[in-house]
């Protein structure tokens, strides 16, 4: 699949042979993204950290969402057992338990 968009800065590869090789990687990290150019094609595209890591939690998340969609569809309720009646079964006395915020990431 093809995702156009415009491009971003770019910089041809001859540039890092020229020595300019820490002034792109600054470039990069006040963009967020440039575009390497070989023989006026992009050939590759540098990252700062930060996106590059937003970019995989999008990646992560997505499949995380997919997993869950697929598992919903052989959701059915009266296959389910409600969490007290499992409590109950394995011994467990909820109302004894501490009570504490939970984060869920």
């Amino acid at each position: 699949m093809t995702y156009l968009q415009p491009l971003h800065p770019t910089v041809p590869l001859t540039a890092f042979n020229r020595g300019k090789a820490s002034k792109i990687f600054a470039d990069v990290k006040k963009s967020g993204v440039t575009v390497v150019l070989k023989n006026n094609e992009p050939e590759c595209v540098l990252l700062s950290p930060e996106d590059y890591n937003a970019l995989i939690e999008r990646v992560y998340d997505a499949e995380l969402l997919r997993t869950a969609e697929e598992r919903l569809k052989n959701y059915t309720p009266e296959d389910t057992i409600p969490f007290e009646e499992v409590a109950a079964k394995n011994g467990i006395d909820l109302a004894a338990l501490p009570k504490e915020d939970i984060d869920l990431e």
